[in-house]
C-alpha cells in the first residue's frame, strides 16, 4: 500500500487549558515520575471520557446500548463524505436540505463529517452557542446508511443552557438506537482540500460511554 499524500490533524491538543463541555471533568495533568528523580518520565492524567476531540459510544444516550469497546472498529474509519454546512450564526440548525445534495453518496460511506466552522469559536464561551443537527435530518442519514457522525462542535444536539433548553438530545438518541457513533470538537476541517479517508480510533476503555481520540483525515 502506498502511502498517503497528506495526513490533516483533526484534533484539539490535550492540556489544562482544554475546554471542556460544561459540568464534565476538567483535565488534570502532572508529572507523576522524573528522569532526574525516577529514572524516566510518566504524567498523571485525570480526563473525563469526552474531553477533547472524543467519540460517543451508544452507551453515552442508551443504558442498554453497546460500550466503546464492544463496537465494531470499523465504525471508526473508512472514506468518508465531507458536508459543506457553513452557519451564520449561534445555535443555527442543520435541516435535511442542507445536506440532501451530499446523500447519493452515503451508500457507500458510513462516515458524515459536518463541515459548520464553528471551531473558530473554540476557547470561547460562544463555543456552546453551536449549530446543531435537525432530529429529522438525522434521521434520514442513518435510513441512507450513515453510522458515524463527526463535527467540529461540541455537541451534534443543541446545548442547553438557562436561556435555551434544547430539545432532549434527539440526535443523540437516534444514533445512539441505531447502534452508531459521535465525534465531537473535531478541528482543521477547512484543510480537507481532498477526497478523505477518517481514522478516529479512541482509547480502548472497558465499558466505557466514550474516549478521547487522535482525529485524522488521510488523502490516499
Amino acid at each position: 500500500m502506498n502511502p498517503p499524500r497528506r495526513i490533516v490533524d483533526l484534533s484539539l491538543p490535550v492540556d489544562e487549558s482544554t475546554q471542556v463541555y460544561p459540568g464534565d471533568p476538567e483535565p488534570r495533568i502532572g508529572v507523576a515520575t522524573t528522569i532526574a528523580q525516577d529514572g524516566f518520565n510518566v504524567l498523571s492524567l485525570h480526563l473525563g471520557s469526552q474531553t477533547g476531540t472524543h467519540v460517543d459510544a451508544p452507551y453515552h444516550f442508551s443504558e442498554e446500548g453497546l460500550r466503546l469497546d464492544e463496537l465494531d472498529l470499523g465504525l471508526f474509519l473508512g472514506p468518508a463524505v465531507l458536508i459543506e454546512v457553513p452557519v451564520s450564526g449561534p445555535r443555527e440548525r442543520i435541516g435535511w436540505e442542507r445536506i440532501a445534495p451530499y446523500a447519493s453518496q452515503f451508500e457507500r460511506r458510513h462516515i458524515a463529517v459536518l463541515h459548520t466552522g464553528w471551531s473558530a469559536h473554540y476557547g470561547t464561551p460562544r463555543y456552546f452557542d453551536n449549530p446543531f443537527l435537525d432530529a429529522e435530518a438525522c434521521r434520514r442519514m442513518l435510513q441512507a446508511g450513515v453510522r458515524t457522525f463527526l463535527l467540529d462542535a461540541p455537541n451534534i444536539d443543541e446545548t442547553p443552557d438557562a436561556a435555551h433548553p434544547g430539545e432532549g438530545y434527539p440526535s443523540h438518541h437516534l444514533i445512539a438506537d441505531a447502534g452508531g457513533v459521535i465525534g465531537e470538537n473535531l478541528c482543521h476541517l477547512e484543510q480537507i482540500d481532498f477526497d478523505p479517508f477518517i481514522s478516529c480510533l479512541p482509547i480502548k476503555l472497558t465499558g466505557a460511554d466514550g474516549a478521547p481520540v487522535r482525529a485524522v483525515a488521510f488523502e490516499l
